[in-house]
């Protein structure tokens, strides 16, 4: 029996081997956050309107599109929330499990821009000091912005 598994197996392409693998193990929602940092050591900061009551302030993030590279997810979530463009650079945090969703985190150099946020999703946003975060703040996000993963 095993060995018409694996004749199988390797008659099937490779497109029909990866749904296979798709529905036999978990899918997960990556979500990607960005540690964007101004040339002073500023980090951008924002209020998020979906968030918890206590616990909106946090860094910009969102979930990653299907064929979108992380660093392209920090890009675009802080371009859709902010309007400001960065450059993505060293991955500073990998988490998984949870149950439906792997955690994803880089640090990110702010290249310019206006701010101009997206007024659905934040409500306000701005620029703070590493020791001077606003006490709203998510408390795993206050880690990544004092380097307290390394």
């Amino acid at each position: 029996m095993k060995k018409l598994i694996v004749r199988l197996w390797r008659l099937a392409s490779g497109s029909l081997q990866w749904r296979v693998n798709w529905l036999r193990h978990a899918t997960f929602m990556v979500g990607v956050t960005g540690i964007v940092r101004d040339q002073d050591g500023n980090v951008l900061l924002l209020k998020h309107r979906f968030w918890p009551e206590g616990r909106q302030w946090g860094l910009p993030t969102g979930y990653a599109k299907r064929s979108e590279t992380f660093e392209d997810t920090v890009c675009r979530e802080v371009r859709e929330e902010t309007g400001l463009k960065v450059h993505v650079g060293e991955l500073v945090r990998l988490r998984s499990g949870y149950r439906l969703r792997l955690e994803v985190a880089y640090e990110a150099e702010f290249l310019g821009g206006t701010l101009k946020l997206d007024d659905f999703e934040i409500l306000e946003a701005g620029w703070f000091a590493p020791d001077d975060l606003p006490a709203e703040l998510q408390e795993s996000h206050r880690v990544l912005i004092r380097r307290e993963y390394v």
